[in-house]
């Protein structure tokens, strides 16, 4: 695939042709061929069926659908290293993408390294010209009941589908606000050096709630414009709780910035006996209501929330490709667990007509009785994945 001359048309999906791993989690080696729309992976829980779409989603910035370090995904009884390596079918034409870490010293933390077409490139951000990729895994599943970080954390993963930058941005607030708070426990720290800190710091906190606001937004209307009450799935109503969010939407970006950054100065005694910085878009939520029964998701019954969670990555993934011209990618991580057989059915005829490449986990294969001969069938075991002849 290397050298394949990138295409002037815009195509209507990506594809993941063919998938290498090494020395990744419990595949020492493994080598798998995922031509076709729909690729489902059988097995026993424990298999290793989780850790394919894993490999899949190091695809992309950030951490995974796991959101494990680079050390954790390595094989245990590996040196420490591991690669992906994939052939894909995307928006700029045929191309081979790897991703991984060499052995560590005992001394140095890993850095990732990525290639495209065997030449490396600064980061795994520029696979996303070629790929894009969005997933469903049952972690996903007390979303709207646990605690607000939970929820930014699913918007930034929404976020950086659509802006494969957000992840360094928000990464790099969070080191601002350490700094901060590392400063503030000091007696007598330094004001011109807090001056800088805080200037960091909200110049990328406006940069980050301006990045979710605007991805937000245009996913309420994608929701809106793609309302099917014969669906089957409940219609989720979204918005962003947070003072800097709300700001945006009637003031400029410079004044919120520095009223933020003014904000930030007063705010230091009490940040300081807090231990923390107690405002900013690190405290922000994502509202999720259920608009036909106009409650809050957590409100909702165990079998709603889970709909309205495949909703909402139905609608992500349909924004993803309206915006960036193809389909991405779509994970779906033991979904049986999920939904029920109407609503499975559902699912895949949404993803049929999005005409997404779709890689799926299950421990029985009768609950994919809606799939044709057509799907390629993977059986996994004891960290092997065996195609179905």
């Amino acid at each position: 695939m290397s050298g394949a001359a990138p295409r002037n048309d815009v195509i209507p999906h990506a594809r993941i042709i063919s998938l290498k791993l090494s020395n990744f989690r419990s595949y020492r080696q493994a080598s798998l061929d995922l031509e076709g729309r729909t690729v489902l992976f059988l097995g026993a829980n424990g298999a290793g069926k989780t850790n394919i779409l894993e490999a899949v989603s190091f695809l992309t910035p950030g951490r995974g659908l796991r959101r494990a370090t680079l050390e954790d995904v390595a094989a245990t009884e590996g040196d420490g290293s591991w690669a992906v390596a994939a052939g894909i079918d995307g928006a700029l034409g045929e191309a081979a993408l790897g991703t991984g870490i060499e052995a560590p010293a005992a001394d140095e933390n890993p850095q990732r390294k990525s290639r495209i077409d065997r030449e490396p490139v600064s980061s795994v951000t520029a696979f996303a010209k070629h790929l894009r990729v969005v997933w469903l895994t049952p972690e996903m599943d007390g979303l709207f009941l646990g605690p607000a970080a939970e929820r930014r954390r699913f918007l930034d993963r929404l976020v950086l589908a659509i802006d494969a930058e957000h992840s360094a941005r928000v990464s790099s607030l969070d080191r601002a606000l350490r700094s901060r708070n590392r400063l503030l426990e000091e007696q007598n720290f330094d004001p011109k050096w807090m001056d800088a800190i805080e200037h960091e710091v909200a110049e990328l906190a406006i940069a980050v709630a301006a990045a979710r606001a605007e991805t937000v937004k245009r996913l309420a209307a994608e929701i809106e414009a793609s309302r099917d009450a014969q669906s089957g799935f409940p219609t989720a109503q979204i918005a962003l709780d947070g003072e800097i969010e709300r700001a945006l939407e009637i003031e400029s970006a410079t004044e919120v910035e520095e009223r933020y950054r003014e904000k930030l100065r007063d705010n230091r005694p009490r940040d300081r006996a807090a231990g923390r910085t107690l405002e900013g878009p690190h405290r922000s939520d994502l509202i999720v209501l259920h608009r036909e029964k106009a409650i809050e998701a957590a409100r909702a019954s165990t079998g709603e929330r889970k709909a309205l969670l495949v909703g909402l990555i139905l609608s992500h993934a349909r924004l993803v490709a309206s915006m960036h011209g193809f389909a991405p990618v779509v994970l779906l991580d033991d979904v049986a667990a999920f939904l029920d057989a109407e609503r499975r059915a559902a699912l895949f005829a949404a993803l049929e007509k999005l005409g997404a490449q779709v890689l799926v986990t299950g421990v029985d294969e009768s609950a994919f009785a809606m799939l044709d001969a057509s799907v390629a069938r993977f059986h996994v075991a004891s960290g092997e994945a065996r195609r179905s002849a």
